[in-house]
């Protein structure tokens, strides 16, 4: 297989994961392609993070790569580099980890940006990965400023439970989603990952829609702690609003 002949195929590829994740059969039909050159190209662009795959035999999506790139395209382009320096003074503030995330085209929480705290027990590093909207603060956030119909499409599919306590009933995540809006923040605990709390808020632009969420997470036996969660929530709402006047710039 030529050069140019690889590359025209791995675009063929991407614009079939374009209209929303599909599986290794649906997108060799889709682009006309062998079922062995597809399989062997996303293997290629998996390893680039221009797809990514939730689980082993799953279905593909685009990846972090493609969605830095697009980024260069849009006003948000320079998000994850503006939130930077501001994730880094809310960790200093809050003394967790804290960071940034937006929503893909099927619903999935995709993490930018993380800065890390100083603790001797720290937190996983999540960026260039996905998370199911509904078990997480940030993913809250920014499905309460998604299209009604993107928010239908999330909750009529399978809502996965990775802990007891993840909440899964599409009415009560509805009512969730009516607290956000309401509130201008969400807290999480347990839902994701046992003995994780988390809290986030969304970074708005100037027509007051949602661009991105930025949380702070720590294990629960100490987050919030002896700051109490109503001086974590103006932290971090502070936070947003920063972030949220530098872009507006």
């Amino acid at each position: 297989m030529s050069a140019v002949q690889s590359v025209s195929r791995a675009f063929a590829i991407l614009q079939c994961l374009s209209g929303g994740p599909a599986g290794l059969s649906d997108i060799a039909e889709r682009s006309g392609l062998p079922k062995s050159t597809v399989a062997r190209l996303l293997a290629t662009l998996q390893e680039l993070g221009a797809v990514a795959q939730a689980d082993a035999g799953g279905e593909y999506r685009m990846g972090p790569l493609v969605a830095e790139l697009a980024g260069s395209l849009s006003p948000t382009r320079n998000l994850a580099s503006v939130a930077h320096q501001t994730l880094i003074e809310l960790v200093e503030d809050v003394g967790e980890a804290a960071g940034l995330s937006v929503l893909d085209e099927s619903g999935q929480v995709l993490y930018l940006d993380q800065v890390d705290a100083d603790n001797d027990i720290q937190i996983r590093d999540w960026t260039g990965e996905y998370a199911p909207f509904h078990c997480v603060a940030s993913g809250l956030v920014l499905m309460s400023g998604a299209p009604p119909q993107l928010v239908c499409q999330a909750l009529a599919g399978s809502l996965v439970r990775t802990t007891e306590n993840t909440v899964i009933d599409p009415t009560e995540i509805l009512e969730r989603l009516d607290r956000v809006r309401e509130d201008g923040f969400i807290w999480t605990s347990a839902e994701f990952s046992p003995e994780l709390t988390s809290v986030a808020a969304p970074i708005v632009d100037t027509a007051g829609t949602v661009l991105a969420a930025v949380h702070v997470h720590g294990p629960s036996y100490r987050f919030p702690g002896d700051r109490g969660r109503d001086e974590v929530e103006k932290t971090v709402i502070e936070a947003t609003n920063r972030i949220s006047t530098l872009l507006s710039h």
